[in-house]
């Protein structure tokens, strides 16, 4: 089991102005932000692989693991700290086998059935959501907070939650017992994504 501090979870979004890209992902570890998943859904594959060298490059120089949305090989080809799997991707127990023990390997779960299974099959944590309503994932799957808390009992893993999740509703999620936030716009799109971290966190914390 990789120990993981997942109390601020960045999953990033669209790259387009690469410069911004980079300095909202410095700033917001400057904020707080524990664990960087770089996600490029539409990006060719040399360009994903020279993104994320980027990214790492920021992510080493803060001592902030990087795991990497989906894509194996670009995890392997960055040397990144892990990589994170859906119920469509990658199957979780061979990815492991193909990362090896002493990366971190997450996958995402809807249900208590999922959880169960990527425990077994060696994940390191889990993410569920979409536990609030998302533009950044039309396809996701939504979870109650009661799904939520049922999933964080049943599995000795830890959760951290995602989907739609931002400074003005991050609170009802205390009490369920995640082990993180994780969020994508309410920090790749503020302007101020270092105080938007520390918010975050100071919530997440109370």
């Amino acid at each position: 089991m990789n120990e993981i501090d997942l109390s601020l979870y960045l999953v990033t979004d669209n790259s387009d102005d690469v410069d911004k890209f980079l300095n909202t992902i410095e700033e917001a570890i400057k904020g707080g932000v524990t664990v960087v998943q770089i996600r490029e859904k539409t990006a060719d594959t040399l360009d994903f692989y020279n993104l994320a060298l980027k990214v790492k490059e920021i992510t080493s120089k803060y001592d902030v693991p990087l795991i990497v949305n989906d894509r194996v090989d670009i995890a392997l080809a960055i040397d990144a700290d892990g990589v994170h799997v859906g119920q469509s991707d990658m199957p979780c127990d061979v990815t492991r086998k193909l990362i090896g023990q002493n990366k971190i390997l997450g996958v995402s779960a809807t249900t208590v059935k999922e959880a169960k299974k990527a425990e077994s099959d060696g994940a390191d944590y889990i993410g569920t959501g979409a536990v609030f309503p998302t533009a950044t994932k039309d396809d996701a799957d939504s979870v109650t907070k009661d799904e939520l808390i049922e999933i964080v009992k049943s599995i000795d893993i830890p959760v951290v939650a995602i989907g739609g999740i931002n400074l003005d509703n991050a609170h009802e999620l205390n009490g369920t017992g995640i082990a993180g936030l994780s969020v994508v716009s309410a920090i790749m799109s503020s302007d101020n994504p270092k105080k938007s971290s520390q918010e975050l966190l100071n919530i997440f914390n109370s």
